[in-house]
This record gives structure tokens, C-alpha cells and sequence, in this order.
């Protein structure tokens, strides 16, 4: 079974054209017109070995929230669709990353309820023209379009960079283990329940 998607999303900010497959080798092309966004989400691919392609245009003569928040939503919304019923995965996955100086925790449970907690801070108000704080908001995108727990939280860091660097590969390489398929489980549903 394939577990892939694609997600197109036109609004009078933003205009995206996405495609997911869950069991890549971490390719990707994006272009979000946004430098340092594209850089995350190709890291992003690469640690959770999703192939990944983004296309967006927004209007980032406002500013950068618009994209950032609706790239969220789109890529939610894509794991969701290639997820399936959830028949076979792990549901669970966890890591603690480090980053140079800085150390990321970060945990999931696709468990098809919104939770999101996120304790990072970051020493700097942007890196380069992205605003440190839409991270935190493409990931609550992400969450209220793909239902789950997730919890991010900076352990150490004194660099943005790094600090943003470290949260998106955390997060990647978590769901790169939740979404796997657990042979000793392949055609369960992972809850007692019957249905995530």
C-alpha cells in the first residue's frame, strides 16, 4: 500500500501545491520563497526520509506568517491523508536531539487528538527575515490538521539557528519512527479502541 498524498490549498494569501510520500529516502523540492523555511523543511524530509515536494506563494510582502502557517496546515493535512486509518504503525516515537549547544526533546502520539506543548525560546526575534516565534505556529498547524500529541521542548540552546534546526529535525525523526509500520502489528490498528 502506498502511503502517499497530495494537498493543494488556494487562498487570498497563499496558494501551495504539496505531495508527501510517508516511505521515502528523504528527497525533497521546495520553494516556499522563504530561504530559511525552505532549508527546515528540506532538513525535515531528510531526517524523517519523507519525500517531499512544497510549492507556495504568499504574500510575503506582508510578511512571513502567512506561508508558515498555511505550509503547516497543508503538510498536516498530508500526513493525515497518507496515514490512512493508521492500520500497522507505531504510533509512537520519541528522540532526544542534539544540536551543537543546543538539545531538543521532542515526543508524538498519533493518537487522532489535538495536544500540542511547546517550551522553546529563542535568544533572537528572527533568523534572518523568518520570525523565531512562526515555528511554534507552523506546528500548531501542523497538529490541528493531523490530530496528535506533540511535545517539543529546548533542553539547552543558546543559537536560533540551531535551536529552530534542532526542533524541525527532532520532530522529523520522531514521526519518521511513529509512522513506521511495526511488523508484529501490521494490520492492527495500534488502540484498544479499534480507530485513532
Amino acid at each position: 500500500m502506498l502511503r502517499t498524498s497530495e494537498i493543494s490549498r488556494k487562498t487570498a494569501e497563499t496558494d501551495i501545491f504539496l505531495t508527501l510520500s510517508l516511505d521515502g529516502k528523504g528527497e525533497s523540492q521546495i520553494d516556499t520563497g522563504i530561504g530559511f523555511l525552505d532549508h527546515m523543511l528540506t532538513l525535515f524530509a531528510s531526517h524523517g526520509r519523507f519525500n517531499l515536494t512544497v510549492k507556495c506563494r504568499g504574500d510575503l510582502q506582508v510578511d512571513c506568517h502567512h506561508s508558515a502557517e498555511d505550509i503547516g496546515i497543508c503538510l498536516g493535512k498530508a500526513f493525515e491523508k497518507a496515514l490512512g486509518d493508521k492500520r500497522g504503525i507505531r504510533r509512537y516515537g520519541h528522540i532526544i536531539l542534539p544540536m551543537d549547544e543546543t538539545l531538543i526533546l521532542s515526543a508524538c502520539d498519533i493518537s487522532g487528538r489535538s495536544s500540542f506543548n511547546y517550551s522553546v525560546k529563542y535568544p533572537t526575534e528572527k533568523i534572518g527575515e523568518f520570525d523565531t516565534e512562526l515555528v511554534e505556529e507552523f506546528f500548531i498547524s501542523f497538529v490541528r490538521n493531523c490530530p496528535m500529541s506533540l511535545h517539543i521542548r529546548e533542553l539547552a540552546g543558546g543559537n536560533s539557528h540551531h535551536i529552530a534546526e534542532g526542533v524541525f529535525k527532532a520532530v522529523a525523526r520522531t514521526l519518521r519512527t511513529a509512522v513506521s509500520r511495526d511488523p508484529d502489528t501490521f494490520n492492527e490498528i495500534p488502540s484498544t479502541k479499534g480507530v485513532l
